[in-house]
């Protein structure tokens, strides 16, 4: 797996509002899916709800804060999975990255940021001694965030994260199942949704889990194109 840009393609469409995206990497980076973590605080950004930026918080937090503290997440993601590559230099320079952006930080959106400042400057200052094993986990409002902690909003873009980092399945397909999932919330139906959090909670079945959900997005389009056919 190489630090590739697997999110090149994703439209704004599908991108997660700000704090759907700070959880989301988190758990991603404290599961060790570092690139896959970079993908997301990388990523675009779509407004809340109510027009405004969701970045746009009450304890003072800009939306230009919060850039800079998913750039500087994205930094630090991307220099640790340079690191398991063995990729020094990449290493050095991204953690620069890292250091840079989040140094006038204070713990936006209740992200402990000290350990992962350490963190970016020890890879900065010693990339040749790169332990990845010794990252950081990253907590928030004094919790960790792991796949078992998400909603599904942050399962939904997390799965086809996993994908475009190069996890199976389609990051399409992974998408469309998220889109489904969401539709299903108040009717009774969780099939997508139980299948998402199958997909990131077990690692080893991911490839069926993935099989399974493109063949249940494959029937639910088939079933919505014939209704449209009736109109």
């Amino acid at each position: 797996m190489t630090d590739c840009d697997p999110g090149q393609n994703r439209g704004a469409r599908d991108a997660p509002a700000a704090s759907v995206a700070v959880t989301t990497g988190a758990a991603l980076f404290n599961e060790g899916e570092f690139l896959a973590a970079r993908d997301i605080w990388e990523g675009e950004r779509r407004p809340s709800d109510d027009g405004g930026s969701d970045a746009e918080r009450d304890d003072g937090d800009t939306p230009d804060d919060v850039e800079r503290l998913l750039r500087g997440l994205a930094a630090t993601a991307a220099a640790t999975h340079r690191a398991i590559d063995g990729d020094r230099s990449g290493v050095a320079e991204r953690a620069d990255d890292a250091v840079a952006a989040l140094a006038s930080i204070t713990d936006p959106h209740g992200i402990a940021l000290s350990p992962v400042r350490e963190w970016a400057e020890r890879l900065a200052a010693a990339p040749e001694k790169a332990d990845t094993s010794t990252a950081p986990r990253i907590r928030i409002d004094d919790e960790t965030p792991e796949f078992d902690d998400l909603s599904l909003a942050a399962a939904g873009v997390a799965a086809p994260a996993l994908a475009r980092a190069g996890e199976p399945g389609d990051p399409k397909v992974l998408a469309a199942a998220a889109e489904f999932a969401r539709e299903e919330r108040g009717t009774g139906r969780t099939e997508f949704a139980e299948l998402l959090f199958a997909y990131l909670r077990t690692p080893d079945a991911r490839p069926q889990v993935a099989a399974r959900l493109g063949d249940h997005v494959d029937r639910e389009e088939r079933k919505r194109r014939d209704v449209d056919g009736l109109f």
